[in-house]
């Protein structure tokens, strides 16, 4: 049972990261936002806004989110899973792949700046 939850989890972490990487090549203030430590990534598998941010960046976050969403649940559908359990797999690789010098939001709710080392993840994340 175990090795099938594992199995499961690993399909939905793969599933979950096609198509993030698309969204930030289309929008260059997305990337530029990104890039500044203005936006990171968050374990619910949606992307926050670090600190008060303009009515410009909360709506381009609000954008990506919708989308980020329609995409949980559609991939949920087709997987079995729930929107909560995709968005969940997705946040801890999403901030797996941050880069050195990105934001991430951490366990304990804190932002932080990715350096070299592993960033900090939940310790349900495989």
């Amino acid at each position: 049972m175990k090795t099938m939850a594992k199995m499961t989890m690993a399909g939905l972490l793969a599933l979950a990261s096609l198509s993030t990487a698309a969204w930030a090549q289309r929008d260059p203030a997305y990337a530029a936002a990104r890039a500044a430590g203005e936006v990171g990534e968050q374990p619910d598998g949606y992307l926050g806004v670090v600190g008060s941010g303009s009515a410009e960046l909360r709506a381009l976050v609000n954008a990506i989110n919708i989308q980020r969403k329609a995409a949980y649940t559609q991939k949920a559908q087709a997987t079995g899973a729930t929107v909560e359990q995709l968005a969940f797999t997705s946040g801890c690789n999403l901030i797996a792949q941050t880069r050195p010098g990105e934001k991430y939001r951490a366990p304990d709710g804190s932002w932080k700046t990715r350096t070299s080392a592993p960033p900090e993840r939940d310790p349900r994340c495989v």
